[in-house]
């Protein structure tokens, strides 16, 4: 037997040791635990884990490639130390492996993720194979927490080093991130499996965050980069009641306010409840406006959520790309680079720009923020039950949520432009080609698996005498609220069709079907048992009541439009250009789809060209692309900064335009979404 073999045997055998000295109960509960109990200032609720399964269509093909390539792939590159050494850093930390510590400081979170995508695809699959895998790891996470809950590997192979016990010691240091995972992490597992060991484990360690918040001074407790932990404390206490956590979660923001040298950078320079726009690391925004607005869903505090209110105006009227991106800049700074009081001006990266600042050749865009984008507007849909909240979340998903993995499912971004030109006389940071693992940071990868592999979660919104039907595509909800029946059976062929047919297999007497009228839509028909009816709409949503029964048939029918949409002039770099969208999707002309000769960004745009929908299958997936015809007067190749305009005869080109989200998968090269119009 090879050493490694013989390595990888007395691994497993220690596993196993572990397993049988904890009592470990492998045969999971085949019930699914409710998510969240009854928020009692949310408008609606989410349906429980694995109630809504992807029939056909996209979310179906996507959760099967989920399921089939991307789970898989991401746990080979999280177990295996010569790729990523997140895994072997708590096999370190738990005394089974020799060696340091490895990676970026928020690698636990990383792989807390991946724990929670395997859950929520068990969830939907209840495939005992995915058990086994988490049977196998969460001893090793649990050995290696420290008896008091505190667990950060970081630290602990460090301290095993030193001898000495040290945390928090550098707000940098993403402890109370990785914790804020895997509480998450934790509470998922048990709503999939009825297992809680990986949520004991979570516990103990929000309890050792209740107790440090307690007695730390705001300087230190300032340790909370990239807050997940508000989201997690917040979720811990719907799972457990403890209302230790829902205080937890309140001293959390509070403290904020306390810090004396705090930075736009990380939100909390002012209070915020003084806070009024969006500033800083467009993550750490983005988890902070989510886990406040879970906060404001289980207590009344308008000081809270006015400024939610306030802030999501900000970010969507001044500072949102079209595709739902945060964070315009790399590197900025805050709140005015040419402010004439210099002791202002704070350096700030990965962050939102000025109103209006939104390039497109350097866009940051990280696929983490655009994620946190949709867990907020998912958290103020819950808490408002207003359907623009879920225009907004829709728009990311699927456009800078899914341009951040490939069409096979194992290749990532981190930045996520707006444009690509090859022949740009610089480089960049981040890749702008998905590559299987992004060395400098791959926080992106096990976030976009566990979003892509949670969405059936967002489908539906449940309250007390309504279903809101959030997002279209084929699938089944099978589901018990408040010991309410509810079996709705959908056919869609969204985003590429319009249309959505639900059939009502058990459908409480009394209760009202809400189905979204998108805001890119304008208008939608209903149609009950082939006969159109007038419905009214409140919130964005179309509302039929009061006489549904078992067998209806609802469908509804939403214009499928070539839009061609321009942005506020004082977004300069899209002034007089034009983007294309149909339905929920982004386009984007690739150099792939024109003839060799040509480069895109002499194409311009007619206003009203018209556009045709054909189906293409691309590396497995069925892609709705976009064919009709772009412009050029000039194909003088650029040798200058500056040029006369040309007087020469207009070339019709015929273009084709893909997907946002499957650019790049093809080949790689120039790509644009915004083209100016004549």
């Amino acid at each position: 037997m090879q050493n490694k073999e013989i390595m990888n045997t007395k691994r497993k055998l220690m596993i196993l040791g572990l397993f049988l000295a904890t009592g470990w109960q492998i045969q999971a509960q085949e019930k699914s635990i409710t998510n969240t109990g009854a928020s009692p200032y949310a408008v609606q609720q989410a349906v429980d884990m694995g109630d809504v399964q992807w029939t056909k269509g996209f979310w179906a093909d996507r959760t099967k490639s989920c399921y089939e390539q991307m789970v898989p792939q991401l746990w080979h590159v999280y177990t295996d130390a010569s790729i990523s050494h997140a895994y072997r850093n708590f096999e370190i930390a738990a005394g089974l492996e020799k060696g340091e510590h490895t990676g970026p400081s928020f690698h636990d979170g990383d792989f807390y993720k991946t724990l929670e995508a395997v859950c929520a695809i068990y969830a939907q699959t209840k495939d005992k194979k995915l058990l086994h895998m988490l049977d196998e790891v969460i001893p090793v996470i649990r050995k290696a927490q420290r008896a008091d809950g505190y667990i950060y590997t970081k630290a602990t192979i460090d301290q095993q080093r030193s001898g000495q016990n040290i945390e928090f010691q550098d707000r940098l240091s993403f402890e109370s991130y990785n914790i804020g995972h895997l509480m998450t992490a934790g509470c998922i597992h048990y709503r999939a499996t009825g297992q809680r060991e990986l949520l004991d484990i979570a516990i103990k360690a929000a309890d050792y965050l209740y107790g440090f918040y307690k007695k730390s001074n705001p300087t230190l407790a300032r340790n909370a980069i990239c807050p997940s932990h508000y989201m997690g404390t917040v979720e811990l206490y719907r799972t457990t009641k403890d209302p230790k956590y829902l205080e937890l979660a309140k001293h959390l923001i509070d403290i904020k306010g306390e810090i004396e040298d705090g930075t736009d950078d990380n939100q909390d320079r002012i209070p915020f409840r003084q806070q009024h726009k969006a500033t800083g690391h467009a993550v750490r925004a983005s988890y902070l406006y989510a886990g406040v607005a879970d906060l404001c869903a289980e207590i009344a505090d308008t000081t809270l959520s006015n400024r939610l209110f306030e802030i999501w105006g900000d970010v969507t009227k001044h500072k949102m790309y079209i595709t739902g991106g945060l964070g315009s800049l790399y590197d900025g700074t805050s709140p005015d680079g040419t402010s004439y009081n210099p002791s202002e001006v704070q350096k700030i990266h990965q962050a939102f720009g000025r109103d209006y600042q939104l390039p497109n050749l350097t866009a940051h865009n990280e696929s983490c923020a655009n994620i946190g984008n949709m867990l907020w507007n998912w958290r103020m849909a819950n808490f408002t039950g207003e359907a623009k909240y879920i225009d907004v979340l829709e728009l990311a998903l699927y456009n800078s949520v899914l341009s951040g993995i490939s069409l096979d499912g194992d290749k990532f971004l981190y930045t996520n432009p707006l444009s690509y030109s090859s022949d740009l006389p610089f480089q960049q940071r981040w890749s702008k080609k998905r590559v299987p693992y992004i060395s400098l940071s791959n926080c992106c990868p096990p976030n976009i698996v566990r979003t892509i592999a949670e969405v059936a979660n967002y489908a539906y919104g449940l309250s007390a005498d309504a279903v809101a039907v959030n997002l279209y595509g084929g699938n089944a909800l099978n589901t018990t609220y408040q010991g309410k029946h509810i079996n709705i059976v959908q056919e869609s062929g969204y985003p590429w069709e319009g249309s959505a047919t639900f059939t009502l297999k058990e459908f409480p007497s009394n209760y009202t079907l809400k189905l979204r009228v998108p805001g890119w839509a304008g208008k939608a028909e209903i149609w009950k048992n082939k006969v159109k009816v007038e419905v009214p709409i409140e919130k964005g949503y179309a509302l039929l009541a009061g006489s549904l029964k078992k067998g209806d048939r609802i469908e509804i029918r939403l214009p499928m439009e070539v839009s061609l949409m321009e942005s506020n002039p004082l977004v300069e770099e899209t002034r007089n250009q034009v983007a294309v969208m149909r339905g929920p999707i982004v386009y984007c002309l690739e150099k792939q789809d024109v003839a060799a000769d040509i480069n895109i960004f002499d194409l311009k745009m007619k206003q009203g060209e018209q556009f045709a929908p054909r189906h293409e299958n691309i590396l497995g997936q069925d892609i709705v692309l976009l064919e009709g015809n772009a412009y050029r007067t000039n194909s003088t190749k650029w040798n200058s900064l500056y040029r006369k305009t040309s007087d020469g005869k207009q070339e019709t080109v015929p273009v084709r335009l893909v997907p946002y989200f499957a650019w790049g998968n093809r080949t790689f090269g120039d790509m644009s979404v915004w083209m100016p119009v004549f």
